[in-house]
């Protein structure tokens, strides 16, 4: 017997739910891609993302791939073989952005991580100010892990970078973070900000952009790792094929404009401050959950911790039987640990179309699989979620 038939619900960070206006703009006919309808629909997106992104007079990329392509597209576009670049380590996903940059013959520095902690601000300024002969050409970063929940702070870099007088274009994924807590580029001073639509903006996988500003720019004069497809000198083209390096993928753009059209009716205050509630909803759940037996937050320092996913530590072995126990008989399905987490904990998404209804049945279907399992942990973790909304939503 089991409780999973009906609708059921996505809580992993990414691809996330998307809403059936998202959906039901995939279903549209081919059309021309020389103009018309696509064309209008390109433009338009391409406007209102560097409003999401937060710049002026910056200027938006759009690739048909995913995350680690516009990682590939902020690289091959602005370093040449050779350059060295400074990887800030927090969670998993800066390592991996790393690796894809060694891979394309960039000599590669990480900086240490601080388990279980944000970047330390004053170890990027210390490790800047040691680089007088300017090695460093960047500095690559992410808003939020997400295989951590770990939120860092851009503004602290910023200052470091600033403060030791280094030329570096800072570079940040907001991939995890992007439509689900602030993020300005010309405010944070941001060079090359990459994202996707799986998560935040409520669009499938296959869409990501790079958000570059002048001094990038500048740095893609000289780049020596210009490849046809990523080159941005090409997508600068007039034809709107040349938008996308090649043939656009129509479809997804007319389901992303659907998203942007929701996120813009919601309002970008409103929707920071619903992910903000859910994401600490989550958060006093887990407080208590972690009260008693085994279980922890994967990111030590409460502030630290990110509005979109929640990874919490689990005994070993509890992990995969919590997921298997939520998917197979409550038709919840939870994220899983990776990278070095694999098997040792969970991840509650609680980003993109989510609503509170929603996430209390998955914060609830976690609880009910904690006492069915007989994994120790504090009780009442969905009476402080509830006693939570509560307080922030009257």
């Amino acid at each position: 017997m089991t409780l999973a038939n009906g609708h059921r619900h996505l809580a992993i960070p990414g691809p996330t739910n998307m809403p059936e206006e998202v959906l039901n703009a995939l279903h549209a006919p081919s059309v021309d891609i020389y103009g018309g309808s696509s064309e209008v629909a390109s433009r338009s997106c391409l406007k209102d993302l560097k409003k999401v992104f937060g710049t002026r007079a910056g200027k938006v990329y759009i690739y048909a791939c995913n995350g680690h392509g516009a990682w590939e597209a902020a690289l091959t576009n602005t370093l040449s073989k050779g350059d060295q670049v400074l990887v800030l380590v927090s969670g998993l996903f800066p390592v991996v952005w790393g690796e894809n940059a060694r891979k394309l013959g960039i000599v590669v520095e990480e900086l240490a991580e601080r388990p279980g902690r944000a970047i330390d601000a004053k170890a990027v300024e210390a490790r800047l100010r040691q680089d007088k002969a300017h090695a460093f050409k960047a500095v690559l970063m992410v808003q939020a892990d997400t295989a951590t929940g770990v939120v860092n702070d851009i503004a602290a870099v910023r200052k470091a970078m600033d403060s030791a007088r280094h030329p570096a274009l800072l570079m940040v994924d907001t991939i995890a973070s992007l439509g689900c807590m602030p993020f300005s580029m010309d405010d944070l001073g941001v060079d090359v900000a990459v994202g996707g639509s799986q998560k935040g903006l409520m669009t499938p996988p296959g869409l990501a952009f790079t958000a570059v500003n002048a001094k990038a720019r500048q740095a893609h004069k000289t780049a020596g790792l210009k490849t046809g497809y990523w080159d941005w000198t090409f997508r600068d083209g007039k034809e709107h094929y040349m938008w996308y390096g090649g043939t656009p993928p129509v479809q997804m753009v007319f389901a992303l404009r659907k998203a942007l059209d929701m996120l813009f009716a919601e309002g970008f205050d409103n929707i920071f401050r619903r992910h903000a509630i859910l994401g600490g909803a989550t958060r006093a759940a887990a407080e208590v959950w972690c009260s008693k037996g085994k279980m922890a937050f994967a990111v030590t320092e409460p502030k630290e911790r990110s509005n979109s996913v929640t990874c919490l530590l689990t005994p070993e072995g509890a992990g995969p039987a919590i997921m298997a126990y939520c998917e197979s008989h409550l038709g919840v399905t939870i994220g899983r640990g990776i990278g070095p987490l694999t098997g040792k904990a969970i991840r509650i998404a609680h980003m993109g179309h989510v609503n509170g209804w929603g996430h209390l049945g998955t914060i609830a279907a976690v609880e009910t699989a904690l006492k069915a399992l007989g994994i120790e942990h504090g009780p009442g973790g969905i009476q402080a979620a509830t006693d939570y909304i509560a307080r922030h939503v009257k």
